[in-house]
Formats: C-alpha cells, sequence, structure tokens
C-alpha cells in the first residue's frame, strides 16, 4: 500500500475524476442524459466553478486516479454563539472496483472528516448506499433522529 496516495485533487486529474463519477453510474445501472465526453466536460467545468464550495480528494496508486470523495461545504446562518458557521456533506465516494475492499475507502473517508475538521465544520452528513453504511459508521457516522430530509426533485446519485 505505499504507493497509495490521498490528496486534494489537482486541476489537471478532474477529467479522472469525471471518468470515475461515470463510472459509479455505469455500475449502479444508471441511464446517463448526455454522452461521455460532454458530461466529462461538464463535470471538469463544474469542478472548477464550484472548488470553493466542493473540495474533491483524490486516491491515487502511482499516479492512477484510482477514488475520489468530495465535502460540500455548506455555510449556515449565524448564532450568537458562533457568527461563522458551516457544516459538510460528504458526497460521491468511490473506488474502482478492483481496490476494493482492502481499506482504501475508509482512508477517503478519514481523509475528508480531517479536511472538515480543518475547516472547522460543525457536522459532516452522508447519504449512503445500504452497502456503505457500515463503513460510514466504522468512521464515526452515526443515524440522527434530528436530520430529516424531503425529496423535492428527481432522484440522484
Amino acid at each position: 500500500m505505499d504507493d497509495i496516495t490521498i490528496r486534494p485533487a489537482e486541476p489537471g486529474e478532474l477529467t479522472a475524476v469525471a471518468g470515475l463519477r461515470w463510472q459509479w453510474l455505469s455500475e449502479n445501472g444508471g441511464e446517463p442524459s448526455t454522452g461521455r465526453e460532454e458530461f466529462v466536460r461538464h463535470f471538469a467545468r463544474w469542478a472548477r466553478e464550484n472548488a470553493a464550495s466542493h473540495r474533491c480528494v483524490v486516491l491515487l496508486r502511482g499516479e492512477a486516479v484510482i477514488g475520489m470523495a468530495w465535502l460540500a461545504v455548506l455555510p449556515r446562518v449565524p448564532a450568537p454563539h458562533a457568527l461563522e458557521r458551516a457544516s459538510g456533506d460528504l458526497q460521491c465516494v468511490y473506488v474502482v472496483p478492483g481496490e476494493r475492499d482492502d481499506g482504501l475507502g475508509g482512508r477517503l473517508i478519514d481523509a475528508v472528516l480531517d479536511r472538515a475538521r480543518e475547516l472547522g465544520l460543525e457536522r459532516v452528513t452522508v447519504h449512503s448506499s445500504p452497502r456503505a453504511i457500515p463503513a460510514y459508521a466504522r468512521h464515526g457516522f452515526e443515524p440522527s433522529p434530528r436530520l430529516l430530509h424531503a425529496r423535492t426533485g428527481r432522484a440522484g446519485g
């Protein structure tokens, strides 16, 4: 595992990250609404434009991008005890199939949580697939009776 690196994504890696996102959709039976090349271009542009609010962490084996995770930073309404507040949402944690079940996804989760602590975020949420719930639980996530959600549109992944 000494050839594994986890670090913030560099601009030149966003095309590879977009490819991972496309691969995730393919694995989960999703139907793309656009072609792969158009998606990759859009995704890379979106990632550059949203870099202040959405931070990507990549997992590399050597120089190959084999995984990703995103931290969406969400400003919160000021409170008398904290004028500057923010929460995070862990999104799009993905490791390519041949690299799974060896703790690499957990290392990505830990890297994002470390970044959230550095940023002083109050909490980090995650919307998980049933298969991944135990992994998130091993890294400190727990159910909350106070966190609710309502569906307002089409389902996403």
